[in-house]
């Protein structure tokens, strides 16, 4: 069902951050336009910054088709190198490099050349999850929307 990955612990009572430990954030907004310059080095990285794009410019028309958050996991010999989310649930629509900030309907963990694979048409979804090519966890059947979604970005 439900994983959790790399939670924080919880903080105890007589812990306070030392000074220096602190620091001062910008709004959402602002963070999820800033990208550490490490991300741009992935393959997936532009097309998932593309995909935003396309997401603000119809983003409320996708919220009402699809109606929900997935999170990408992207890995590499393993390990997880990006995470990505798409929020097709809320306002108009949001794309941002992390983990969901609301609980996300669908976790997707892709290796990224079959990431690349699926979203430039290559690859069909339902045969890549069925081969074990890549791992969905919460409801599997949102994929077949987040696939539309896919569709969608590379007619534009």
């Amino acid at each position: 069902m439900w994983r959790r990955i790399g939670h924080q612990p919880k903080i105890k009572a007589g812990h306070e951050p030392q000074a220096g430990q602190l620091k001062t954030l910008g709004s959402a907004r602002e963070a999820a336009m800033t990208y550490p310059l490490e991300l741009s080095v992935f393959q997936s990285f532009p097309v998932l910054e593309d995909m935003g794009h396309h997401i603000k410019e119809v983003g409320a028309q996708l919220v009402k088709k699809v109606n929900a958050i997935f999170q990408l996991d992207i890995t590499k010999n393993g390990k997880t190198i990006l995470q990505w989310t798409i929020d097709l649930k809320n306002g108009s629509g949001d794309s941002y490099p992390g983990p969901a900030r609301l609980p996300a309907d669908t976790i997707f963990t892709i290796p990224e050349p079959v990431f690349m694979e699926l979203v430039l048409g290559k690859m069909n979804p339902q045969k890549a999850f069925l081969a074990g090519k890549l791992r969905v966890s919460g409801k599997v059947l949102l994929g077949q929307k987040l696939e539309r979604v896919f569709k969608d970005w590379a007619k534009s």
